[in-house]
């Protein structure tokens, strides 16, 4: 087949275990935390507290925690997701294109899919990093496996990186559809529920050199004063999704999970939160994830029942999840238009 012409399309994700397993959920975290964007602390100590500490006390635990949401023949729900969005992504684009799909860690690694793309002599490269706001710790972490790989190209094409689309009009759209499926208005409270960071990862794309919302003030933020604040597209997002679904600034909450260690993370923490709503008098919460495109263990895990449960310990009745963009025709549908006009 001749592949001279032809535009290429690489998407990216985290990663998954390649099976609900302890050896291979302790791989996936080993590579996942040993990464310097990631984990940015010096190598020793990072060698130290992820092979030491963290991935001997997690792994067997987590391997536990994949058997619960890993399903049948389709397997890890971020894998079956993701190879989805490839497919339809493959189709809607057409045969000018090839779409590859990738995992920053484990498997398909992002070596082997750039092998696939290298040998077709592509007229162009679009990377999209399946992460709606930018953080040096998964689109930057993306962006630099790519040009490390890429550099040694015999032929090197046009290549071109979407590192953000927290406001794309289409996903918006895309998380407000599966959002209506419920009845919004029969909630008391609504959380939006990023993925956290440490607040030394703020500091580090501030251009002033140094954190100056400490108090995590980002509320009325516009991403246009430090277009690379994870923090402030969180909220640009929240509130394009808010006010999509129709509900005011005082019906919801943008807070943070999945934080790590002692280091200070961004608040307000998802946990604390739930404890605030919970001694407000707050009975049902509506819980959209906007940080993950495709269900995975934060969403069917973490919030789904972590959170659920300590929400009903709290006095609180139920906790539902908005589904994630999933297959969603509109977000194949904006993941096609960033192609296009990238």
């Amino acid at each position: 087949m001749n592949y001279q012409g032809k535009k290429g399309v690489l998407l990216v994700q985290l990663g998954t275990p390649d099976a609900p397993t302890t050896p291979e959920v302790r791989k996936y975290l080993t590579e996942f935390l040993m990464d310097g964007r990631v984990m940015d602390i010096p190598v020793l100590g990072r060698n130290l507290l992820v092979k030491g500490i963290i991935v001997p006390k997690r792994a067997a635990q987590s391997a536990e925690t994949y058997k619960t949401i890993w399903h049948g023949e389709h397997g890890s729900p971020l894998m079956h997701y993701s190879q989805l969005q490839k497919e339809l992504l493959q189709q809607a684009l057409g045969e000018e294109y090839h779409v590859e799909l990738a995992m920053r860690y484990q498997n398909p690694s992002i070596a082997s899919a750039l092998k696939k793309l290298e040998g077709m002599l592509l007229e162009s490269l679009t990377v999209i990093p399946l992460f709606p706001q930018y953080a040096s710790a998964t689109s930057g972490s993306v962006i630099e496996k790519v040009m490390e790989i890429v550099r040694s190209w015999q032929y090197i094409p046009k290549i071109s990186f979407v590192s953000s689309f927290c406001e794309d009009d289409l996903m918006i759209e895309a998380y407000a559809e599966n959002g209506m499926k419920h009845d919004v208005n029969s909630f008391d409270h609504i959380l939006f529920s990023y993925h956290g960071l440490p607040v030394r990862q703020l500091g580090k794309v501030d251009p002033s050199g140094s954190l100056k919302c400490p108090d995590f003030g980002c509320t009325g933020c516009k991403k246009e004063r430090n277009p690379y604040c994870y923090l402030s597209q969180c909220y640009a997002t929240s509130r394009a999704i808010a006010k999509r679904i129709g509900i005011t600034e005082e019906r919801y909450t943008v807070c943070f999970q999945s934080r790590l260690g002692k280091t200070p993370w961004i608040q307000p923490y998802t946990s604390d939160t739930l404890h605030e709503l919970a001694n407000k008098g707050v009975k049902r919460l509506l819980v959209f994830s906007p940080a993950f495109v495709s269900d995975c263990i934060e969403t069917l895990d973490e919030i789904q029942v972590e959170y659920a449960n300590e929400f009903k310990e709290l006095g609180g009745e139920e906790v539902v999840m908005v589904e994630s963009l999933n297959d969603n025709p509109k977000w194949i549908q904006s993941l096609k238009r960033l192609v296009l006009s990238n």
